[in-house]
């Protein structure tokens, strides 16, 4: 048995003591798509969006990948409806890579709309295809606009061709935290009972609990509070579960980019003291804003703005 074992990494054992005990690394699931794998919960949230009153629920034909895994996880929820291809994820950390994995996940679900429907790829008509739409929603901790736009075009690289790109995934990303888009969330109770639930972790955290007590009490005042409260008491073992696992990618991610920060400042002062203090402050932002960028955690256009430089001019640092 022991060889069967899987290895584990020195990051994920750290990982998995910043909460005390072994969280389950197999569990794939979110409570986003927990909530809204449910028809009518899906359809409220989709009158929310689009300023409709649908009520037929088997109207939804649901796309979402069940048995495909995209960069280490599936998608959230997809379906089909009143000609638009809709995918819905959801997201705790601002993630400026959502385009290209919508790309990979519309296109996969493209190629099973084809199939199912016998459509032919070579005929001579065009084939009608329905209208996709892409959106993130946003609830982790730092501070982001009520909406904002992500496009597949910021990632490519600048050359001369820049505006000749084949390709663009646009993904509007909006703002769920409590306070936030107010107007979705009074039109969406669900989304606005699921905004509540993750800000009373939070803010159980805030108050000194363990994050797994954090997650307990919070279950207990939402289901006593009438918010999630079915929900919640049919799925209670299975929710900690999911919270655990996406609070502690939270953590994970926010050490990452300590991590990055003390790697960048560790090599600006190293080479720093052979050049001068002032140009070895300058190195060890430059430093640190490579390593963000190399680990995906700002865009190129992030990092040239902080440093205050133009992208090209940054795009020199990483040679």
């Amino acid at each position: 048995m022991k060889k069967k074992q899987r290895k584990i990494t020195s990051k994920t054992k750290k990982r998995n003591r910043s909460l005390g005990k072994p969280v389950n690394r197999k569990y794939k699931d979110t409570l986003f798509r927990m909530i809204f794998r449910d028809r009518h919960n899906l359809l409220s949230l989709y009158n929310a969006l689009n300023h409709s009153s649908y009520t037929n629920e088997e109207d939804l034909e649901i796309t979402t990948l069940e048995d495909v895994i995209y960069v280490g996880m599936k998608n959230d929820v997809s379906f089909l409806f009143s000609s638009t291809l809709n995918l819905y994820e959801h997201q705790s950390t601002l993630n400026p890579n959502m385009p290209i994995r919508g790309l990979f996940y519309m296109a996969r679900i493209y190629q099973n709309y084809i199939k199912k429907h016998g459509l032919n790829l070579y005929s001579t008509r065009r084939i009608p295809l329905p209208v996709p739409v892409y959106v993130v929603f946003y609830n982790g901790q730092s501070e982001e606009s009520e909406y904002r736009e992500l496009n597949l075009s910021d990632s490519f690289m600048k050359s001369a061709f820049t505006e000749q790109a084949a390709l663009e995934c646009r993904a509007l990303m909006l703002n769920i935290n409590l306070g936030h888009n107010q107007a979705l969330l009074e039109s969406c109770k669900v989304l606005w009972e699921y905004s509540y639930f993750i800000n009373e972790v939070r803010e159980n955290q805030r108050q000194g609990l363990a994050i797994e007590t954090a997650v307990q009490e919070a279950q207990k005042s939402c289901i006593e509070k009438d918010i999630l409260k079915e929900f919640l008491e049919q799925n209670s073992a299975e929710v900690s579960d999911v919270i655990l696992e996406e609070f502690d990618q939270e953590k994970y991610e926010e050490d990452l980019r300590r991590e990055s920060w003390e790697d960048g400042k560790i090599a600006g002062m190293e080479e720093g003291k052979s050049i001068g203090r002032e140009e070895g402050k300058a190195l060890e932002k430059k430093e640190l804003l490579v390593n963000l960028y190399r680990k995906h955690l700002l865009t190129l256009e992030q990092a040239a703005e902080e440093y205050g430089t133009t992208t090209e001019e940054f795009r020199k640092f990483l040679l």
